[in-house]
């Protein structure tokens, strides 16, 4: 049986971030007040990566679910190859380390915005693309496995043309490790997620794309109207 038990928002704005042209990122998700008995989330994360090369600059997420909190920054110098990081959860005190910048490294927003924006168009059904990011104060070996094109039917009965991936999980507070998490994004210049699906530690969750305003191309992946 699938509830309604929350909410995720996605807002990306161009801003200048240290005299760079950026887009900053804020993600926002939360459990509804009545399902906070069940298991409480508050879930808040933000970015700034380059607009051409889309390297991460800066980011930060805190985040409280099922009673454990955890507030994590992260500063990207590409030029010093370092991350300069201070994190901080329920089970021990502020800490501030400077870690290696490898190539091709991203935070958890940053990561969203690089696989929205790879080119598919060479891929065979299966292949993955390695990645590495940034998360709980470690370098994880992640990878995007493109699993083809499919046709979606969204909750508001809206049928989209949709890319199929699905994305390595490592340990967390809430998320199993392992392939559990799918994306259907939009087979347009958009990209937009339509449908996500993530196995978690007490279940699993579904997300369904309620609206997107303020796209930068027409869309041109809805099939049927609804």
């Amino acid at each position: 049986m699938w509830l309604n038990a929350g909410y995720v928002n996605f807002e990306g704005k161009p801003k200048v971030y240290r005299g760079r042209e950026v887009y900053h990122m804020d993600g926002k998700g939360a459990t509804y007040k009545s399902y906070d008995w069940i298991y409480k989330v508050r879930d808040s994360y933000q970015c700034y990566f380059d607009r051409e090369s889309l390297k991460p600059l800066w980011f930060r997420s805190r985040t409280s679910e099922g009673g454990f909190e955890a507030d994590y920054t992260y500063s990207f110098d590409h030029q010093a190859n370092k991350v300069y990081a201070e994190t901080w959860n329920s089970d021990r005190a502020l800490r501030k380390d400077t870690l290696p910048l490898q190539p091709c490294t991203f935070d958890l927003m940053s990561i969203i915005y690089y696989a929205r924006n790879l080119n598919f168009a060479g891929f065979r059904e299966g292949d993955s693309i390695p990645i590495l990011a940034y998360i709980n104060n470690q370098i994880q070996s992640l990878y995007i496995r493109y699993q083809g094109k499919e046709n979606v039917k969204n909750k508001d009965h809206q049928v989209y043309r949709c890319i199929k991936l699905s994305v390595m999980m490592t340990d967390g507070t809430i998320f199993k490790s392992g392939e559990n998490l799918i994306i259907w994004m939009t087979n347009d210049k958009n990209r937009v997620p339509v449908i996500i699906e993530a196995r978690i530690r007490v279940g699993a969750i579904k997300t369904y794309l309620k609206s997107a305003t303020g796209l930068r191309n027409p869309q041109t992946a809805i099939l049927k109207p609804k």
